[in-house]
């Protein structure tokens, strides 16, 4: 079955101000997010953390998603651009986030955070990576919704045809014209992997499934961070086969991608992690301290 992606990035419009799905759907990730977290802290899931700490921990992990993940982009996919213009690094409304610059904004503050509390930084990450999954799930639907970063041609009888993605001349076409062609079939060519829904599957739901599972019970230092690292990095490299290439160019081989490259030295280190956690010792959970003056 094919598709014709006909989605209204913007959800709601008051006058002037405009509501993005794309930003409706990162609410949904840091919503997600605060819920899951508070029912780990109130299991004791982060020993020595109440809720007003892990209120602290989010709100420096959201900062470190949205300035990590910008600068991310324009680092490692517009360099040329940021360099003849540097404040396009606050062009947020014409999109362009990294999820590889996002995850180091959120580990340089879980660091800053964990430095703080006296915690053992990987203590941290192990108890925030089974709150990251479903963000990014929501994340890879809000560019479905967005018609961005979509996959090549299926060549087959099924897929979805992008307005945005069709080449020129049809590409300049309104969307009722458009419409009247898809109708008749001649738009079937055009029919491509919905990336983006692949990637909300993979690394949305599959592993946050697969993380909170393990989390459940105590587990070494180091289990649940490497299994986050790995897996993202599996999942995203694999789905880069049939998305495309950023900015259209494959780096080498006439198929390597710079998204895998870039997750290359993450599955390593989810490995090495893992092979860590081998002599690394167990945290048992424990039940959080009230803040003084709080009612039980």
């Amino acid at each position: 079955m094919i598709y014709f992606h006909d989605i209204d990035p913007i959800a709601i419009s008051l006058g002037p101000v405009k509501v993005h799905w794309y930003g409706i759907m990162y609410l949904l990730g840091f919503t997600a997010a605060w819920w899951l977290g508070r029912k780990r802290i109130a299991a004791g899931r982060l020993p020595g953390v109440n809720a007003d700490g892990f209120s602290d921990l989010l709100f420096y992990a959201m900062l470190g998603v949205v300035v990590g993940g910008r600068v991310g982009y324009m680092l490692f996919y517009a360099l040329g651009d940021f360099l003849h213009n540097p404040l396009l690094l606050f062009k947020v409304w014409d999109g362009g986030m990294s999820f590889h610059g996002g995850l180091l904004g959120v580990l340089f503050a879980a660091w800053w955070w964990s430095r703080k509390h006296r915690l053992h930084l990987f203590d941290t990450l192990d108890f925030v990576a089974p709150l990251v999954p479903l963000g990014l799930g929501f994340g890879r639907v809000g560019n479905f919704i967005g018609a961005e970063l979509w996959g090549k041609y299926t060549g087959g009888n099924w897929g979805v045809v992008f307005p945005s993605g069709l080449p020129a001349p049809l590409n300049g076409l309104d969307l009722a014209t458009l419409k009247e062609q898809f109708a008749t079939g001649a738009l079937n060519p055009y029919a491509r992997h919905p990336s983006q829904l692949y990637e909300a599957l993979l690394e949305g739901l599959v592993m946050f499934l697969v993380l909170w599972a393990v989390s459940a019970t105590p587990r070494h230092r180091y289990v649940i961070a490497g299994l986050f690292a790995l897996l993202y990095g599996i999942f995203r490299f694999a789905v880069e086969f049939v998305r495309m290439p950023d900015n259209g160019v494959y780096v080498a081989f006439g198929w390597l991608t710079k998204g895998q490259i870039l997750c290359v030295p993450l599955i390593a280190f989810g490995l090495v992690l893992l092979a860590l956690s081998r002599r690394a010792p167990v945290l048992q959970p424990q039940l959080p301290v009230q803040a003084a003056g709080a009612k039980a």
